[in-house]
């Protein structure tokens, strides 16, 4: 199924039913009264965060989602039935704003998390409610109230544990596909990973933990070059960045330059996203030459991370992984150093 983080919709609650107008007549009861029934409520639009969702895929080809309407009161102060309220399956992750002003309704990032999005109109009260010692007999009754319409956008930000950043061919799609059950396309050229994808990590120690590949990051990206901004929000979930670097690339000249160009980017898309941890992995050593470029690459990175303006989130030179995603060489490594990461960031939280 093709990955659809995106969707415009149109909901519609439903409008009460009216109350009746009715009067008690039976034989040999005099002056019977009013006994007209309420009208139901109508239904309500409400959106459940849902395990088995992945995508908004459904939501972008159904553009109106309405709620039934409450049934009309009848005599003998019969109620009108109650409209169905419709729920809206979403997967956990999902933000739910106005499309017209941009203002955030909901963010819903648990499971089983509810919200009533719209709410349906009460029903309304039957002549029996309006009977008064000086009108014995009325004969009104109250409409019920209509429903709302709101147009509301949602947009689905990735949960995940740890998300591997990098350029373009960096290596993050054979990475995640050796340590998870995940299967994203993998290919020899840039960009063959256009969507995120999410994988489950069974570390030999410790609790699993989700992984999310972000598509390859670009200059420009922040401005929304080459998705940029499709797939930087997907980062803004993850409680650990591993910044995936192809060590083959690496130009003994100048060789933080793509480590640079993927932070800079970040940083100028969202400063809080900037602060993030960050676990710098040199991949694809098992290619020729590339044990040079990563003593290089280690030796400038010790450098700058003694005066980094960034001293909080980038980690100390000797916790740089260097891995062979493709033959497997340091994954193992790497899962397990991911593991006591996450777990001490969850005591940290719970604290």
């Amino acid at each position: 199924m093709k990955f659809i983080d995106e969707a415009i919709i149109t909901v519609t609650s439903g409008k009460g039913g009216a109350g009746c107008v009715s009067f008690r007549r039976e034989r040999f009861i005099e002056r019977g009264g009013p006994d007209g029934g309420d009208g139901g409520d109508g239904g309500s639009v409400i959106f459940r965060t849902s395990s088995s969702k992945r995508t908004l895929f459904d939501l972008r080809r159904q553009k109106m989602i309405k709620a039934s309407n409450g049934l009309p009161g009848q005599g003998n102060q019969r109620h009108g039935r109650n409209g169905d309220d419709r729920i809206v399956e979403v997967p956990p992750g999902t933000l739910i704003t106005n499309a017209g002003t941009g203002e955030l309704i909901a963010d819903m990032t648990r499971a089983d998390d509810e919200f009533k999005a719209a709410r349906g109109g009460r029903g309304g009260k039957g002549n029996k409610h309006f009977a008064t010692s000086t009108n014995r007999a009325p004969r009104f009754a109250q409409p019920g109230m209509p429903g709302m319409e709101l147009k509301l956008k949602l947009e689905l930000k990735l949960l995940a544990d740890a998300g591997l950043i990098g350029l373009p061919n960096a290596g993050k799609s054979t990475l995640i596909s050796a340590i998870s059950s995940a299967r994203p396309k993998i290919a020899d050229y840039p960009f063959t990973t256009l969507t995120p994808s999410l994988g489950m990590v069974q570390p030999q120690f410790g609790e699993p933990f989700a992984v999310a590949d972000i598509p390859g990051l670009i200059e420009g990206a922040h401005e929304g070059t080459g998705l940029g901004i499709q797939f930087l929000k997907h980062v803004e979930r993850t409680g650990i960045l591993v910044h995936i670097i192809d060590a083959s690339m690496i130009d003994p000249l100048s060789p933080l330059e793509a480590f640079n160009l993927v932070n800079r980017e970040i940083s100028m898309y969202s400063p809080k996203l900037a602060r993030k941890k960050q676990l710098v992995v040199l991949n694809k050593m098992d290619l020729t030459g590339t044990g040079h470029r990563a003593d290089v690459f280690k030796q400038a990175y010790t450098e700058i991370n003694s005066s980094s303006d960034f001293p909080n989130r980038l980690p100390p030179p000797s916790e740089i992984m260097t891995i062979s995603a493709a033959t497997g060489m340091g994954t193992k490594e790497l899962v397990q150093k991911l593991a006591q990461i996450i777990a001490h960031n969850n005591q940290i939280s719970n604290i």
